[in-house]
């Protein structure tokens, strides 16, 4: 059985504190928290932000009734904590008023529950946030050769839990078109109240058909026939929902390195395939180095949430055209890192990366090397 890389939540567990489980709907927050409670020796209260009595209680703000609803508990876990009106206060109410008291809120939708419990909550809080499952989680079961043979699948369909659980294609497209139609936009639709879904999924669309490229705000303006505003508070919203992840770009020395544009990754190959109903085989399609781009940056962003990596990323390119797909930048050492699906044709470190920055180091990361990049 898969362990999840948060499976022991004791270790961030604090008294007073809440502890905030962050991600994707679907990615398996729920499992992660019952499977930690089925081992804890600590007493304590499970329950849902979908409940609507709990939603009426712990939006009361009534401290009477919001202590009472955790007397006699030393661990209150709530699922779903985002659907509860300002539950930052509630949970303030409790670990200031309940001596030794441990909370666990989950969510998935940071936008929602960090502004809910951000401020009430300030250094009253731990936050991890989980992704679909990584290829660090997926060596518990699999060899590297195992990883490498399964790649395609991984390309194609994702990471989510159940669509990696299922057996055949047709069975990880099903769940995977249920999963985009029931799931994908549903929390910025119910919490942000935008009145167009159509607009909203066809910069989704877009955006699917953009990976990996330089993003204007304008172009997908005019494309959509709305503000950039709107075209620029879609693209947040849909980042703080865990849908995309967004790359800026890096310059220090060079009056010619972009920095205006940005370029958006799918948290989520499988999500993204499916938003554009593409599911060949890699040999029939002509997007797989953007898929491969995609895949490494993801897949390093979530290695770094896991092994607590506290440097930014970026990508670079300049008006004259050269570019490196990826930047990490830790305690001022620049490190390069250019993804090739095919390896036919060699590429070198660009000349004026180079000659700007001589301290850095740069990497070219293909099907061959790319386990030791991303595991």
């Amino acid at each position: 059985m898969l362990e999840r890389h948060y499976k022991d939540l004791s270790k961030y567990l604090k008294a007073n504190h809440v502890l905030v489980v962050f991600g994707p709907r679907q990615v398996g927050k729920t499992t992660l928290l019952e499977s930690f409670l089925k081992k804890t020796n600590l007493k304590y209260k499970l329950d849902s932000g979908d409940n609507i009595r709990t939603q009426a209680l712990l939006g009361s703000q009534d401290f009477d009734q919001i202590l009472g609803y955790a007397e006699g508990y030393e661990l209150l876990a709530i699922d779903e904590a985002q659907q509860i009106p300002n539950i930052g206060m509630a949970l303030k109410i409790l670990v200031d008023q309940m001596p030794g008291l441990f909370v666990i809120a989950t969510g998935s939708s940071s936008f929602d529950l960090s502004q809910s419990v951000g401020e009430p909550l300030t250094g009253r809080k731990a936050t991890l946030t989980l992704y679909p499952v990584s290829q660090m989680e997926l060596l518990q079961i699999y060899n590297k050769q195992e990883l490498r043979h399964k790649l395609e699948s991984f390309l194609i369909f994702g990471g989510y839990p159940e669509i990696l659980m299922a057996k055949t294609k047709d069975e990880k497209i099903r769940l995977l078109k249920e999963l985009v139609d029931a799931y994908l936009l549903k929390d910025i639709l119910s919490l942000e109240k935008i009145k167009s879904s159509q607009i909203l999924f066809n910069l989704v669309k877009l955006l699917a058909f953009q990976i990996g490229q330089l993003v204007s705000h304008n172009e997908l303006a005019t494309q959509l026939k709305i503000d950039v505003k709107t075209v620029g508070r879609y693209l947040d919203l849909l980042e703080k929902s865990f849908v995309i992840c967004k790359l800026t770009g890096f310059s220090r020395n060079l009056r010619s390195e972009i920095t205006r544009k940005h370029k958006y990754y799918f948290l989520d190959l499988g999500i993204r395939n499916t938003v554009i109903a593409q599911f060949n085989s890699l040999d029939n399609r002509d997007d797989v180095g953007q898929m491969w781009e995609n895949f490494l940056v993801v897949e390093r962003l979530k290695k770094g949430a896991y092994t607590n990596f506290y440097g930014n990323r970026y990508f670079w390119r300049t008006y004259e055209g050269q570019e490196i797909d990826l930047i990490e930048e830790m305690e001022g050492v620049l490190s390069g890192y250019e993804a090739k699906w095919s390896e036919k044709k060699k590429v070198k470190e660009p000349v004026l990366w180079k000659e700007q920055y001589p301290r850095s180091t740069f990497e070219v990361i293909t099907p061959k090397n790319y386990l030791d990049f991303i595991v």
